[in-house]
């Protein structure tokens, strides 16, 4: 799979900007390590397990930043 830093950067952005709390600060701060190393398979795996511990916070995420849909699913 093949990262794209800019959708991870706006997926902070609006993370950041809407969605920030307590259960949504680290995933935002793992999506953040993985713009700076995109290929990094154990930084996704990082994104892919944090998101999947999230609960229902994970509708959250997933309404402002829907790119991290798809990292999940591809």
């Amino acid at each position: 799979m093949t990262v794209n830093p800019q959708h991870l950067e706006t997926s902070v952005y609006m993370l950041r900007t809407h969605a920030q709390n307590a259960e949504t600060t680290p995933l935002i701060e793992l999506l953040e390590a993985l713009q700076k190393d995109p290929d990094s398979a154990a930084a996704l795996a990082d994104v892919i397990n944090t998101f999947n511990s999230l609960g229902s916070a994970q509708g959250l995420v997933l309404t402002y930043a829907p790119y991290v849909g798809t990292l999940i699913t591809d």
